[in-house]
């Protein structure tokens, strides 16, 4: 499998490149967005690592301008900002996930795992001439992630918060909040508040 790195920085290229030739794939590593398109378009990839903060072109650019080649390869978003208004515009550009900076290998190699048997499940059940047309339902909601994020919760026995959800699914937490708002406002999923002894209410998720 190959792997595209974009990332500025050139100590956490050379240590995800480690870490994805220690799990038997192949990974070639960009400065930037601009190079790292470049490498896509000629060489071509399986899935794509994008950093937020980038010269030349930004990870949000970075992430439109590949989608406008292909809707379908699955990208990751490399931050440090946990913001969810931050992974909103990520999503709304085409991103597919987001690894959090520091990059913990278990997770990273979780993630990458995942979302390459969403990518094949896609695949597989595609038949149509538009099946590119068919990759988002809406802005920033693919069918795979919301179909495997379906399963799990009309499967699931009790109500679970986002942290829950998030850490079962191998899923970033931005990534499950923007998908449960989605399914909460087309009331399929029912948010419940859940009190603590401390601190504000935490909203537990369930399928309706």
């Amino acid at each position: 499998m190959k792997i595209i790195i974009m990332d500025d920085e050139q100590s956490l290229r050379y240590t995800l490149s480690e870490i994805f030739m220690f799990a038997g794939w192949d990974p070639i590593a960009y400065p930037n967005g601009r190079e790292g398109i470049e490498g896509f378009l000629s060489h071509g990839a399986d899935i794509i690592l994008v950093d937020y903060h980038m010269p030349e072109i930004d990870g949000l650019e970075t992430v439109r301008l590949l989608r406008e080649h292909d809707q379908q390869i699955p990208i990751l978003v490399l931050t440090v900002d946990e913001r969810q208004e931050i992974a909103d515009r990520f999503l709304d550009a085409g991103a597919t996930d987001f690894a959090l900076k520091p990059v913990k290998a278990p997770d990273l190699i979780a993630r990458v795992q995942l979302h390459m048997r969403l990518l094949s499940m896609t695949k597989a059940v595609q038949a149509t001439p538009k099946a590119q047309d068919e990759v988002f339902v809406t802005k920033g909601i693919s069918k795979s992630t919301l179909s495997y994020i379906e399963r799990y919760l009309a499967d699931c026995p009790e109500p679970l918060t986002v942290e829950e959800i998030s850490k079962e699914l191998s899923l970033a937490i931005p990534t499950v909040y923007r998908y449960l708002t989605y399914l909460v406002n087309n009331d399929k999923v029912q948010s419940i508040p859940s009190y603590q002894k401390i601190g504000r209410p935490k909203n537990r998720y369930c399928w309706i």
